[in-house]
Formats: C-alpha cells, structure tokens, sequence
C-alpha cells in the first residue's frame, strides 16, 4: 500500500514559514478576518470591565449609607456589558466563518486541481487515503483554525496580559505573583510544542494510512470475499486503527500534562493570593472591593488560560496540517505543455517512435530500462497488435504515446510531430485510450462513455455518437438497465460485470473520436462470440484510424494489419501474423503462451 513519507520528529519547518506561504491565500480575506479580530478583543475587554464594575459596585455602593438606586444603576451596566460581549461576539462570527469556509473551498478546488495535472508516477507512490485526507480533513483543520483558532489565540493572550496588567493596578503583590504563576507554563508550553507536534504529524498520517485501507478493501471485497481473506483484512485494519489509537490517546496525554499545568498552577496562584489578599485587606493596604475584582478578573481569565492550550494544540495541528497539503502542492509536473506548443502542419494518422527508451525515475542508472531502444512505425489507419510475454512493457509503450509517462530518452512522434512540442490537452484529444484494467465513474453509462466526445456536438449528435459506440462495443445491455443509458453505475462501474466494465470502456474511447487509438487487450473480458461481434465491428470503425492495441489472445491479433514483437525492452521484429509465424521462433513461442491462456481461460468459462 503505497504511504505518504513519513517527517522527522524534529520540525524542519518553523511555524513562521508555514504562515509565510499561507499569507498570499489569506491576504483577500485579511479585512474580515481583521474585523472578526476587533470584535473579539472588544469581547475581551468588555468581559474585563465587568470586575472593575463589581470593585465600584463594592466599595461604593455596598456599605450602610448606600443608596439602593446605585445598585440597580450597576446591575444594569453589568447587563448591558453583558449584551455588548455577546453582541461582539455574534459578529465576530458573522465576519470570519463565510472568508474561511470560501478559502477553505478556493484551496480544495486548487488542490483537486493539481492532482489531476500531476504525473501517473506521483500518484503511483501516493495513496489514495493520504490525498483524500489532506484535501478533507486538513483543510477543515485549516478553516476551524482561521475562524477561531488563531485569532482567539491572540485575543486571549491579549486578554490574560489586559488581565494581569489590571491586576497590577489593584495590587502589584498579588499581580507579581500571578504573573510569577505563568513561568512554569511558559516553560511546559515549549516543550509540549514539540512533542505535540511529532504526536499530531503521526496521527494525522496514519489516519490518511487507514484512510487508504478503507478504500481499497472497499474496492476489493470482491476478490477479499473471493479468497476467504476477510479475518485477515480485518487483523490488518485492526493493527493499523490500534496504532492510530494508541498515538491519539499519546496526543491527548500529551495535551492532558499540558493542560494541568495551565489549571493547576494559576488555582494554587489564586489560593496563595487568597491569604495574601485577606492579609493585606486586614492591614488596610488593599480594598474590598479591589480583592473582590482580583478575583473577578482571574475568574475571567481563567477560561483564556486554559483555552490558551488548546488553542496552542490546534495551532500545531493546523501547522502539520499545512505542511501536509503543502508537500502535494509542491510535487513537481515534469510532463507538461511547452512554453510555445506547436501544431503539426498535417494529420496523417501516423505514429513513430525513435530509439525510445523508458526506466521508471527510482531505478533508472541501476537496474535495465523496462524499454531500451525502441524502433517502431505505425502507419496513418493502420491497425498495429503489440505482442510480448508478460512483464515485457507492453502497456508502458502505450503510455509513452499521449504523454501518461515521459520517455527517457528518444522521441514519440504523432502526425509526424515530437508529442513534446504538442499542447499536452490537445495531443490527449487526437489520441483515445482504453486501458486493460477498466476505469469507470460514479455516474451514469451516457457520461462515461461520452468522457472524452468532442464538446462542439449537439444533443442529438451525442446521443447518435452514444449509440454507435455501445454498438461497436456490444454494450447493448446498457439499454435494458432500469434507467437506460441513464442509469448510475456505482463506485467505478462495480454495479456491473467486468465484461460490461470492459465494453463501456471501449466504447468511450470510440466515442471519443480519436485519430489514433491506443487499446491495452480491450477484449481480455468478453466471451469468444461477443469478442468476434467486437472485432467486426471494429473493422469497420476503426478504418482510417491509426491503432495500436496490445494483445493478449490470438484473435485480438488477426484483428491487425501487421504485429509488432516486443523482446528484452526493443521491437524484434514486425510483419503479418503469417510471416511471423514462419520466421520467427520467439513470436510463435508468444502465440503459443497466448493460445494455452486462451485454452485455459475458455475451460473455466465453460466449467
């Protein structure tokens, strides 16, 4: 299963980096998110003014000449500051959740973005579970933390040295000893940093793990439930959920030690300045009412001191979050459109390649090139069949023509153009492919098959497009769904056979109209009738299209004008199937493996 690459515990990217490249998303929305901000410190100033109300309220309104209308007067201020507080509140949401949720949709739709233009190669060492959560549940943490998260963070720390600033004010003894309080938190808080940090990356990358297990033994039951193999998934999820249990319940100690010391230290703070507060108010050097507001306004700054640790934890989180969407975002697309694309002059249909040769980029230089010096000419609305025994890179030729990889080195020629000069869009649109493991979407059979029609066509030529090409295919099952052509096919088509599968695939290439088709064993699933009703059909929609089709069946090969012979990464040697035949030891060696595959895969059918 392939992993996202794990991070060393020691963070290689401070926190002030992480922000720097998060500024250009934020910079549209920094005026609201500036006015979320001052409706939050306004809260926090007037939650601080409550306690200075209540001192007043104490040493001049409640004695024995008091008047009881100053009461009410007082009663009535503390409710109005109340309403203000929760005024500024409510609008500080009203200014920040509609910014972060857009930037959050704005930073997906980028994301989503560039994994459809990156290489085949990226995500072939990429799981999907990584992806998916990097793009979901990353990206939420990211819209929570703008919303609430940061600036709260600076709100309540802006609040907590308000707080002891007014504390000061009251009685710098008392004030002093709080601000003492806050030198171990200081010191717990750097050092939770870094071990919250390496917890949170942890978890978040073994969730994406999980992630990437759910979805393939989604994928999979099939062949899971085939083979009896649902004990042994299980123990495997299981291992893999129990790791992730046990770095959760890791994460959350962590913050839990934290967390302790933020509550422990300022309650015993507030009992040692209990005493010393009574003592100073028995001497006659602090006032009543100015212990009564020391106390108010650690009441009111208890909630930041502790939300201070949480906030510091999401921040963390978020941080890794980042750093997470970020490594995608900077996987480099090697395969992309020139600065000035060329066209060429005429589309002939024809296909060349010129000493091609292609090793995968983690073991070019130490092991043999999978294609070594290809030579091969395929002519305008020929039909070319690929023959090779397994492994030989059959179906990597075949990517190397619409640029799905880039060669190594030696050049593809397309209507006799470098397909590096093409407009990459405009080269995938001469050129159609249908791959041996079958593709589809979670839609309906008519957008499926028409994926890749040209966007020009009107309904009815769509629809007389999407006929034509299920009948070449034989997908004619299509109609008698319950829907028709209409009907949703589920995750990846997995509502039907692999036989439908494969027809619907072959009928969007079709569909698509292309100059040169390009089929990896398109039939390897139909039975030998309906394989025989395709080839016919095929014939005749394939004339004046250039082909190039590997084949694994002796019949997919009579559907060729000549055959090219694959052998230790170069062309041996190309002809009919009946010169082959008689000339070439090694290709009837190939056709014989073909014809014992065949034999056996028409037993089992039968049985």
């Amino acid at each position: 299963m392939a992993q996202a690459q794990k991070v060393d515990s020691k963070d290689p990217v401070p926190l002030s980096a992480t922000l720097k490249r998060l500024y250009p998303f934020v910079k549209p929305i920094l005026p609201r998110l500036f006015c979320g901000f001052l409706c939050a410190l306004g809260a926090g100033i007037v939650a601080l003014v409550i306690p200075q109300v209540l001192a007043w309220l104490v040493n001049s309104v409640l004695h024995r000449d008091g008047v009881s209308s100053e009461v009410w007067i007082s009663v009535a201020i503390v409710a109005a500051l109340g309403f203000v507080e929760a005024f500024l509140i409510f609008m500080r949401r009203q200014f920040v959740l509609t910014p972060a949720a857009g930037l959050e949709t704005k930073m997906r739709i980028r994301f989503y973005k560039h994994l459809q233009r990156l290489p085949v190669a990226f995500h072939e060492r990429w799981g999907s579970g990584q992806l998916l959560s990097r793009s979901m549940s990353d990206l939420s943490l990211l819209r929570r933390w703008l919303a609430f998260g940061a600036m709260m963070l600076v709100v309540e720390t802006v609040t907590v040295i308000t707080g002891l600033v007014l504390m000061f004010t009251h009685s710098w003894i008392l004030g002093l000893l709080y601000f003492l309080g806050s030198i171990p938190i200081a010191i717990k808080a750097y050092r939770f940093r870094n071990e919250y940090r390496a917890a949170s990356r942890l978890s978040q990358d073994q969730a994406g793990d999980l992630a990437t297990a759910v979805e393939e033994s989604v994928h999979g039951i099939r062949v899971i439930k085939a083979f009896g193999r649902g004990p042994h998934i299980y123990e495997g999820f299981n291992s893999q959920a129990k790791s992730l249990q046990e770095t959760e319940i890791a994460k959350a100690k962590t913050l839990a030690s934290f967390l302790l010391t933020v509550v422990a230290v300022p309650e015993t703070i507030l009992g040692l300045g209990l005493i010393i507060g009574i003592a100073q108010v028995a001497n006659g050097t602090l006032s009543v009412g100015a212990l009564v507001a020391y106390f108010a306004i650690a009441a009111v700054i208890a909630g930041p001191v502790e939300g201070m640790g949480m906030l510091l934890g999401m921040t963390l989180s978020t941080k890794t979050a980042l750093d997470r969407h970020f490594e995608v975002m900077d996987a480099t697309n090697d395969i992309v459109s020139p600065e000035d694309p060329s066209s060429p002059e005429h589309r002939d249909g024809s296909v060349e390649l010129h000493h091609v040769r292609f090793a995968y980029p983690d073991t070019a230089g130490t092991h043999r090139p999978i294609l070594a010096d290809i030579n091969l000419q395929i002519r305008p609305g020929e039909t070319m069949a690929l023959v090779g025994i397994t492994g030989s890179g059959k179906s990597t030729l075949l990517n190397l023509i619409p640029r799905l990889h880039e060669t190594t080195a030696g050049e593809v020629l397309v209507h006799g153009q470098n397909v590096k000069d093409w407009d990459l869009d405009q080269l995938r649109t001469e050129i159609a492919v249908a791959f041996e493991d079958t593709t589809l979407f979670s839609t309906t059979i008519r957008d499926n098959v028409l994926l890749g029609a040209p966007a020009s066509l009107t309904e009815d030529e769509r629809q007389a497009l999407l006929d034509e090409a299920l009948d070449v295919a034989q997908a004619h099952f299509a109609y008698s769904l319950p829907q028709g052509v209409d009907t949703l096919i589920g995750e990846e088509g997995l509502s039907l056979s692999g036989g439908q599968r494969q027809r619907i695939a072959l009928a969007r290439a079709i569909a698509a109209r292309p100059s040169v088709l390009v089929l990896d064993d398109p039939l390897s699933a139909l039975d030998v009738r309906t394989e025989e009703l395709v080839t016919e059909k095929l014939r005749e929609v394939l004339t004046g299209t250039t082909t190039l089709i590997v084949a694994h069946r002796p019949s997919t090969v009579m559907l060729a004008d000549r055959v090219a012979l694959l052998r230790d990464g170069r062309i041996d040697a190309v002809g009919s199937h009946t010169h082959l035949l008689s000339t070439n030891e090694h290709y009837r060696f190939v056709i014989a493996s073909l014809d014992d595959e065949e034999l056996t895969t028409a037993g089992e059918a039968s049985r």
